[in-house]
């Protein structure tokens, strides 16, 4: 990019509505106060295709109390075993020091006034700091936003969703969603943010050596796992409306749902707000007639079988994974020398999808996935009676508190990737009013906005809580969203 350090309209529009949406969502991000375009233009090649074009450049004022993130420990790192490579500020543990002071001081108070030992204090906080991160990736995973880059710069200190790049939301449910053009191997993919958030951890950790010991930072780090998956199981079992029992088939119930979901190619979002429609049980009731209704609901939000074998195509080139294969079968180790078992191994799970879908027709199809759900919907029936069985529970009562946490646990709308381009095409012409459109729905995630509960326009756009600023008065820049 000639290292001209600008920014364009089309990235900054992108990062201005998405950091608006999670905080509308209720997940902890760095906020946008306003975006100013330029009249300067740089060449970008944005496909990376040998075809630059020349954009219009801006400015984003992004808003957090620190822009403090892992990486800035990294500067005082040793050399790294493997890479040989080490922080400019290899040694200074005067200035680490300084710098966790600060970071302690500042942002963490609670701690510094807790514990006057300084390797307690120092445990503390990195304890903290896996909580938030556990909590924040938990977050990211029930909404389906994959972040694109995580490396260690782009992890705050806070617990912050930080930079805004190939970030996205999934539209139909795919555990190995990849957002990054770049991201070859599927390295920041969708299931893999909870562990790599682990790993950037463990770099953490190691950058804050001697200030935090070796031996009480694995004890920390070996909690990331457990505390991930309860704020994880916690956050589905809202989504679920299960609110008053907490049962051992929870976790497999949230497991087969997504199975299903990515057999049938069936959207997320709007997935778990149909689910909303189903009710507990109750006298009176037909149960095949509500299992029956339920399941047309979720069948208009599965893919067609066109929709499948195109998603299901490998992402390899043919030539390269026969070439691999090949390779497996011939040199074994040099096989494991140069290829991601990962990425092969996903490349042939594909491929064998592919062949069983090309050997079925819509009419098998839609069978099959009716009957996936029926089964799915059936189990949810069962664990839903279990929750009104709940010693002293009114039906009514319950079922209306049950449909005000799933109502806001699940977002009618997200910020989909062809809702923010029609936008930025828009702007990039001159007219900015479809990019405060936007921001206004995405402002309101759960609030019905003028479209149908299960409509086609449901889930295009964006999703929590009314977004208010930190002085909670109504923000003076909502409506000035681009200044030319």
């Amino acid at each position: 990019r000639q290292a001209d350090g600008r920014k364009v309209l089309r990235s900054s529009i992108r990062e201005f509505l998405c950091s608006e949406a999670m905080f509308a969502l209720g997940i902890p991000t760095t906020r946008a106060g306003t975006l100013v375009t330029s009249d300067l233009h740089v060449l970008r090649d944005v496909f990376y295709n040998g075809r630059p074009r020349r954009e219009r450049c801006s400015v984003v004022l992004r808003i957090a109390p620190t822009f403090i993130r892992f990486g800035s420990f990294e500067i005082f790192k040793a050399e790294d075993e493997f890479t040989g490579r080490r922080g400019p500020s290899t040694g200074r543990t005067d200035i680490l020091a300084q710098l966790l002071d600060y970071v302690i001081e500042m942002f963490y108070p609670e701690i510094q006034k807790k514990h006057s030992e300084r390797e307690e204090r120092n445990v503390a906080f990195f304890r903290e700091v896996v909580v938030r991160t556990a909590r924040l990736v938990a977050d990211w995973q029930c909404v389906g936003f994959c972040h694109g880059v995580l490396n260690t710069d782009n992890m705050s200190i806070l617990g912050l969703t930080l930079d805004y790049g190939p970030f996205g939301f999934m539209d139909r449910f795919d555990p190995d969603f990849v957002c990054n053009a770049s991201d070859n191997t599927g390295r920041y993919s969708y299931q893999a943010q909870p562990a790599v958030c682990h790993w950037n951890l463990a770099r953490l950790a190691e950058s804050l050596d001697p200030e935090l010991p070796v031996p009480r930072a694995r004890a920390v780090l070996d909690e990331y796992e457990s505390l991930y998956n309860s704020f994880y199981l916690a956050n589905m079992r809202r989504k679920l409306g299960l609110l008053r029992r907490e049962e051992p088939e929870d976790e497999g119930l949230v497991t087969e749902l997504l199975r299903i979901m990515h057999n049938t190619g069936a959207d997320f979002t709007n997935t778990f707000r149909c689910l909303s429609r189903v009710p507990c049980p109750a006298e009176g009731q037909e149960e095949g007639d509500v299992v029956e209704s339920a399941v047309e609901l979720l069948l208009e939000q599965c893919a067609s079988l066109e929709e499948l074998k195109a998603a299901n195509k490998p992402t390899m080139d043919p030539r390269e994974l026969a070439m691999v294969l090949s390779l497996a079968q011939s040199n074994p180790a040099l096989f494991q020398l140069v290829a991601d078992r990962k990425t092969v191994s996903r490349q042939l799970e594909r491929l064998a999808r592919l062949k069983e879908l090309m050997e079925t027709n819509e009419e098998e199809l839609r069978v099959k996935q009716r009957d996936d759900w029926t089964r799915w919907v059936h189990q949810y029936r069962s664990r839903l009676a279990q929750e009104c069985s709940c010693e002293g529970s009114d039906l009514q009562t319950m079922q209306e508190e049950r449909l005000r946490v799933m109502e806001s646990s699940n977002p009618r709308v997200v910020l989909r990737n062809y809702i923010a381009q029609n936008a930025i095409e828009a702007a990039e012409g001159g007219d900015f009013s479809e990019v405060q459109r936007v921001l206004k729905v995405l402002e309101k995630p759960y609030e019905r906005q003028g479209v149908e509960e299960g409509s086609q326009e449901e889930g295009a756009v964006a999703t929590s809580r009314p977004c208010i600023p930190y002085d909670s008065k109504p923000p003076t820049w909502a409506s000035e969203l681009c200044v030319t």
